[in-house]
């Protein structure tokens, strides 16, 4: 018998009125229906809401709020015209303080149930501004032929499609109000469809816009940007391939975005494409956090894990004997040998080294370090942490962009490894995203 394909039942057309009961960890509001989860966007807890199902699944259901019946305390008008149609943010009709404490809680509670771990103190959270802090990002291209118009910005929400936005309130100003003139700029390009994206690196100083192109631009286009970045006073660089394929248009200089850490002194250049944190003010006092905790001496040998281009590794090294930095990304790890030359800072190691694979053969890894610092991505370090028994750290700041793999890694380390969790706390990098950066110290 022919295998038939299941037809999808249409979702219900008629709104739905709920109660909020609480928030899902990215957000969105939770309520139950007959008995089934549903998750609503830009719903808050205690709001009495009408929504209309967007996705309905065996185990949950997904909404958006048509009707707001009772408003919540904390819920506030976002500032953008375009949220809830761009992905881009999820929290804006959230006020700031509560976007904290929310996200605080989530760390609470995610140290509980999936590391089994209490917090015994939270430390005070780190703020910065709340608007027009991101300085990395990567925006979508898209020429729609029938708006005879290039759309630039970021996805809908929950929807594959580039939003129709004109600015972007989060994103530094001098990219976040110039989305209309880089959209006319490209419209007039031969290759306005072949230019899938913008790789956005914003320094303290300077802003280069990275253009994949799919196509060679003819001189006209070149002229033609090449006079947009003189008029904005952006550095247009093209980008025919990979992240190494970035250039300058032809005749114009090789600009290098920096940003500076002024209480120490120090200087980090880096690549268009390179990673580094989006939110400069928040990184600075960041890093301040882990200097003054860590309160490292020349007796002190560290070892930096996932250093990136020694965001971390460079400042410890002000204050300690010796710092070693492990990275598996090799351009990164070159970048941060090279910055550690241009702020004159000797008495550091880098390495390239995959830290989800086994390691020990790597002379580094074979020698004791009394305290570690980490940074790794969204999957956590969960495969590097049985090398802990070996180098017997006294200390450990792990710093986490994803507070469910740093509450899995935290039970590792105190329910497995003996360490005991001294604090942790949220750090709003992101402000009105669901995104939570947060830190935590253990100790022998």
């Amino acid at each position: 018998m022919a295998n038939r394909r299941r037809v999808k039942k249409p979702l219900p057309a008629e709104p739905v009125k709920v109660t909020i009961e609480s928030l899902a960890h990215d957000g969105r509001g939770v309520a139950h229906v007959d008995g089934k989860v549903i998750f609503i966007d830009e719903a808050l807890p205690g709001e009495e809401v009408e929504f209309v199902y967007t996705e309905s699944r065996k185990d949950y259901a997904e909404g958006k709020v048509v009707k707001l019946l009772s408003r919540a305390a904390d819920r506030v008008d976002a500032l953008c015209a375009h949220y809830g149609v761009c992905g881009g943010c999820s929290f804006q009709h959230v006020e700031s303080a509560a976007q904290i404490r929310i996200k605080q809680d989530l760390l609470v509670d995610q140290f509980k149930r999936i590391g089994k771990t209490e917090i015994p103190e939270l430390w005070q959270p780190l703020e910065g501004p709340h608007w027009g802090y991101r300085s990395k990002a990567r925006m979508g291209v898209k020429y729609v032929e029938k708006k005879n118009r290039v759309l630039v910005g970021f996805r809908e929400r929950r929807h594959p499609y580039l939003a129709e936005i004109e600015s972007c309130v989060v994103m530094n100003p001098i990219v976040g109000t110039r989305l209309m003139a880089l959209s006319e700029m490209i419209g007039g390009l031969t290759i306005r469809d072949k230019i899938p994206q913008i790789e956005v690196a914003i320094g303290d100083q300077q802003c280069v816009l990275s253009f994949r192109v799919l196509e060679p631009p003819t001189s006209a286009d070149k002229e033609r940007m090449r006079e947009f970045g003189h008029r904005h006073g952006i550095s247009v660089c093209l980008q025919s391939k990979g992240p190494d394929t970035i250039v300058p248009l032809d005749g114009e200089p090789e600009v290098i975005p920096t940003y500076a850490l002024p209480d120490l002194g120090l200087e980090f250049k880096f690549k268009p494409a390179m990673f580094t944190q989006v939110n400069y003010e928040i990184n600075r006092q960041m890093i301040n956090r882990v200097l003054e905790t860590l309160a490292l001496n020349e007796n002190d040998s560290v070892l930096d894990l996932f250093c990136g281009l020694g965001n971390f590794t460079l400042p410890m090294a002000k204050f300690a004997g010796r710092v070693v930095g492990v990275e598996g990304d090799q351009p990164l790890v070159n970048h941060a040998k090279e910055n550690a030359r241009h702020n004159g800072i000797e008495n550091v190691e880098f390495y390239a080294a995959d830290l989800s694979k086994d390691i020990s053969d790597q002379p580094w890894a074979n020698r004791k370090y009394n305290k570690i610092m980490l940074d790794p991505s969204r999957a956590g370090a969960s495969e590097v942490l049985h090398h802990f028994k070996k180098w017997q750290p006294e200390q450990i700041v792990y710093v986490s962009c994803n507070p469910s793999t740093l509450a899995r890694d935290a039970g590792i380390l105190v329910n497995e490894l003996g360490y005991k969790l001294i604090k942790a706390g949220v750090m709003d990098m992101f402000p009105q995203t669901g995104h939570v950066e947060s830190i935590a110290l253990f100790e022998k």
